[in-house]
């Protein structure tokens, strides 16, 4: 039954790249590492679920901030070592800086400035938590 993680590519620490795009837009959200339980669960529940390799655990996306992503299609791209997620941001924030996606500092003039706008304070959203922040530690 589970013979379609074997078709991946892992990386020698068990993980294979992810990325999430907005389904609707194309917009590159952010991108994030997965093991073979986190693909697996993201496979049966619909829902994006990561490893946090800082944590060494589950990160279940949207389970602190409720900014959730729902999986509308997966793929695997043509080495079978990247996964593509399309999916609904719930939320309409991916970062857990408080922005749509994770890729908002651009290159300009030698710098990297900020790109996108803050769509909510992160301190708000992780509130409930003490104030600690998603993304890489949700």
């Amino acid at each position: 039954m589970s013979g379609w993680l074997d078709e991946i590519k892992w990386t020698e620490d068990g993980l294979v790249p992810a990325i999430a795009q907005d389904a609707e837009t194309g917009k590159v959200l952010m991108f994030a590492w997965m093991n073979r339980d986190s693909l697996a669960e993201t496979m049966a529940s619909g829902k994006a679920v990561y490893w946090s390799r800082s944590r060494q655990k589950l990160w279940r996306k949207g389970e602190v901030s409720g900014h959730e992503q729902i999986v509308k299609e997966m793929r695997l791209d043509c080495d079978a070592d990247v996964l593509l997620m399309q999916i609904e941001q719930k939320g309409g924030i991916a970062c857990h800086t408080g922005r749509q996606g994770c890729f908002y500092k651009r290159w300009r003039d030698g710098v990297w400035v900020d790109a996108d706008p803050v769509l909510k304070d992160p301190e708000t959203i992780y509130a409930a938590t003490g104030g600690e922040s998603g993304g890489k530690s949700e």
